[in-house]
């Protein structure tokens, strides 16, 4: 299975760090964001990846250069930054022919289980399925709505007014025909310009594993802690 694993971001919340060190490689318990990622794709059998880079990207072509751990790489470089829906649409190529693909923003830390999903994903047959989690937070994330079937009803990017505490956790499993929702542009983003007209052809997978947004130097000491803790499986052994 393919995956597209959104790394450009140039993490200015957790500056100076990230002034010399790409925020998917910060290090998280001494080992890099991103190889946390790839733990899980070598368990998922997720085998094919496309890695969007921008700043310090030959710091990222070098590290994955010398760290792929036998996963079929393709690193592109945006130097300018084409928003999370825009890479996709540039790099539409990448999953020509493939029923189902993940869309993962490499900024979380997380211990999920993909195959879960992946069947979560088959069983209800939509063309999309979003990874949710339960967020105090609503300004900080896109909130979602549900029906009782699990299907999404409403996406809204930082509300003022939330309909529930269910979050986009930044992981999706699409179909193709997730491009079909796609603006006549080339730079936009997913929450803000696709997900809002996608929601009647999505479905919501609640989380019930670790999840936590590697983003501020706070989130960071967190993470930190909890791996020493024991709290995420499956990743950083």
């Amino acid at each position: 299975m393919k995956a597209f694993l959104l790394a450009a971001g140039e993490g200015t919340r957790l500056r100076p760090l990230t002034l010399t060190i790409p925020k998917c490689l910060v290090p998280v318990n001494g080992k890099p964001l991103i190889d946390y990622w790839f733990d899980l794709f070598e368990l998922y059998g997720i085998d094919e990846v496309l890695i969007n880079t921008s700043h310090l990207a030959d710091t990222v072509k070098e590290y994955i250069k010398d760290n792929s751990r036998g996963l079929s790489i393709k690193v592109v470089y945006e130097e300018t930054l084409l928003g999370s829906g825009g890479t996709i649409k540039k790099n539409r190529d990448f999953v020509e022919g493939e029923e189902n693909f993940f869309i993962i923003y490499a900024d979380n830390l997380t211990d999920i289980n993909l195959r879960n999903m992946i069947e979560f994903h088959k069983e209800n047959q939509k063309d999309l399925t979003l990874a949710l989690f339960r967020v105090p937070n609503h300004r900080e994330c896109g909130i979602v709505e549900m029906d009782d079937d699990l299907s999404i009803i409403s996406f809204i990017e930082k509300p003022e007014n939330p309909v529930s505490d269910l979050a986009f956790a930044g992981i999706m499993l699409s179909s193709p025909g997730l491009m079909d929702f796609f603006p006549d542009k080339d730079i936009f983003d997913l929450g803000h310009d696709v997900l809002p007209l996608v929601a009647g052809s999505a479905s919501g997978y609640i989380l019930d594993d670790y999840l936590l947004d590697i983003g501020t130097p706070e989130k960071l000491v967190q993470a930190e802690n909890d791996i020493k803790n024991g709290k995420i499986k499956n990743v950083g052994k």
